[in-house]
């Protein structure tokens, strides 16, 4: 072999070894600067001291972007100004998602914080009058989880075969003391206190609005599909950082901060199988 010739095939020697190598697909989502939505309350909190501290050792950069309803978070999720939200619960999601024709999925449900009746301008549920007013969510899944609430405190009866995708006041079957029901925004109803009797309010607006869960007249024992959870785009659900959400959402630090700075939030069912 002449010496041209070889330093030919020398120079040819790394094509050769990487002919028929093929490069491992770079999946949806494998990126380290995500942004997450959420509304007002406790769940930004949640995140930095539970979540984010492992996804920053593996390289991450996280922004919260806060949104004031239910609406925006997963519009700007599905055309990505956003990475995540956490706000919503799954029935909230399939609703939404069947509405607006939108492709997300959940991909884990976390401790989250119940629904609760809290007094105002009657301080007693014994004391309620006839054509009281009470302010309920608007949106129908969570407006049927106030109405179980308020059947629970003896004011009405509700249909046992309302749809949560399709309840309505119309659903009520019993009404005796002719109680005025005031379906509002879920951000409205912390303000709606000062002019109603009641009110039942999402968790996490009660929290962002300074109330005390453990005032409340009653609380709501949250169904497991009623636990909030961290949705992403479903071409998405199985990347990188999703997987390392998860993971950091079943981490021990997770736990630790849950039960040390969250008390009384109701946990996922698989939070008690982890080990």
């Amino acid at each position: 072999m002449n010496r041209k010739l070889y330093l030919i095939l020398l120079a040819l020697l790394p094509f050769f070894i990487n002919c028929g190598k093929k490069e491992a697909p770079i999946l949806p989502g494998d990126r380290k600067n995500l942004k997450i939505g959420i509304c007002p309350g406790p769940y930004g909190d949640l995140l930095k001291k539970g979540v984010f501290p492992d996804l920053e050792k593996k390289g991450y950069k996280i922004e919260i972007v806060q949104f004031s309803d239910y609406i925006q978070p997963n519009l700007a999720l599905a055309s990505g100004d956003i990475d995540a939200n956490l706000f919503q619960h799954l029935p909230y999601l399939k609703k939404f998602t069947a509405d607006k024709n939108l492709k997300l999925s959940a991909i884990i449900n976390i401790p989250t914080a119940p629904m609760s009746v809290f007094a105002g301008k009657t301080k007693n549920p014994k004391d309620i009058k006839e054509k009281a007013s009470i302010a309920l969510p608007n949106d129908p899944t969570n407006l049927l989880r106030a109405l179980k609430l308020f059947q629970e405190l003896g004011f009405i009866k509700v249909n046992p075969d309302a749809l949560p995708t399709k309840a309505s006041l119309n659903d009520i079957t019993e009404n005796k003391k002719q109680i005025q029901f005031l379906p509002l925004e879920a951000a409205q109803l912390p303000r709606s206190l000062e002019s109603t009797d009641f009110s039942a309010i999402n968790g996490n607006f009660a929290l962002a609005s300074g109330l005390d869960l453990t005032k409340a007249v009653i609380l709501e024992k949250l169904a497991e599909e009623h636990k909030n959870i961290i949705v992403v785009r479903e071409t998405e659900k199985d990347s990188v950082f999703a997987k390392d959400i998860v993971e950091a959402v079943k981490s021990e630090n997770f736990e630790t901060i849950v039960d040390k700075d969250f008390k009384g939030f109701q946990k996922p069912e698989w939070f008690g199988k982890r080990k």
